[in-house]
């Protein structure tokens, strides 16, 4: 429980305003803590988008892939976990589904999927720019009003945008690279699912990614065991595995899951969704010299329309987070 007494001897350290001594009491406020976290967030973002791509042409196979993505964070955050294992376990089970399939398994094959049909530049916009309509219809759903003003503009830039980078595939048809667009359109809106599922679960950071990759290791693992998705680990590149379980593992399993369940608890899951808007530029930027990927004129249309929607979409009056969970004192 929390302290209800907010007298200033009983007050805690934040709320009594900083102690003498400690000049870092007086740094960013929340809200900017949680943009710091966003910022990181969407450089290792543009690098699971390369990374996605970059699947199709190295020795891992997308099991291999997420093996390291959920199983390294299990063994770097061990203790952590084992000493919230009772939370973990108390979360309620719709809550704990939206977080499981929002960003496990079922995300990650379908973003994996996706980028082999398609291009860096695909997964970086789309996944993470069609994440704001997603989780506005989601909110909807839930019973809050529907978006109007610039934020249902914005929305519709996002649409609109969507629509450019696929639209020289429709005529003529090219069917890999629509059904991989509409397999990264599933996986955006698996994020957003996992995106308003963390707001609905009492858990800090760390217990968020032990509900997310225990249950996902342990699905994986099992789809291996049986033979029912390849694996090639034992015979993959040591260069491979090494940027995969940095970028993959270390990057969007451990830092990343951090920083943006930290980023939710501070601004808030439409707040957060704004992540997209630099997410799709910088993956194409760098996909150029990493990738050896030259922007088409529909990504140099369709990138620019989702990041100016994602940047409407977000200009609304702020949502009030939900309050920050009790950190037990043995975390």
């Amino acid at each position: 429980m929390v302290a209800t007494n907010t007298s200033p001897a009983a007050a805690p350290p934040d709320v009594a305003g900083p102690r003498a001594g400690h000049p870092s009491r007086r740094g960013l406020s929340s809200q900017a803590r949680g943009t710091l976290a966003l910022l990181v967030t969407v450089s290792i973002w543009a690098a699971f988008a390369l990374s996605a791509r970059a699947l199709s042409a190295s020795t891992l196979l997308p099991a291999d892939a997420a093996l390291l993505r959920f199983g390294v964070p299990l063994v770097a955050l061990a203790p952590a976990l084992w000493r919230r294992r009772r939370r973990i376990a108390a979360v309620r089970p719709g809550a704990a589904v939206k977080i499981i399939c929002g960003a496990g398994v079922p995300f990650f094959l379908a973003a994996m999927h996706g980028g082999a049909l398609t291009s860096a530049a695909f997964v970086g916009s789309i996944v993470p720019g069609m994440v704001p309509l997603f989780v506005s219809a989601l909110m909807v759903a839930r019973g809050h009003r529907a978006p109007r003003g610039t934020q249902a503009a914005g929305l519709a830039l996002i649409a609109v945008g969507v629509i450019a980078l696929v639209w020289r595939y429709v005529v003529p048809v090219d069917t890999g690279v629509l059904a991989g667009a509409g397999t990264l359109l599933v996986a955006s809106g698996l994020w957003a699912l996992y995106t308003v599922g963390l707001r609905d679960v009492d858990l800090d950071p760390v217990g968020s990614i032990g509900l997310l990759c225990l249950p996902s290791f342990a699905v994986i693992g099992l789809l291996v065991l049986t033979g029912m998705l390849p694996t090639g680990l034992a015979h993959a590149a040591v260069g491979d595995i090494a940027l995969f379980l940095v970028v993959q593992g270390l990057g969007v399993g451990l830092c990343a899951g951090l920083l943006y369940a930290y980023a939710i608890r501070r601004l808030g899951a439409e707040r957060s969704a704004v992540v997209g808007s630099l997410s799709p530029v910088a993956v194409v930027l760098l996909a150029i010299p990493l990738l050896d990927e030259s922007p088409t004129l529909a990504v140099l249309i369709g990138v620019p329309l989702i990041t100016a929607g994602v940047v409407l979409a977000n200009r609304r009056s702020p949502v009030r987070p939900h309050p920050r969970p009790e950190v037990p004192a043995d975390a």
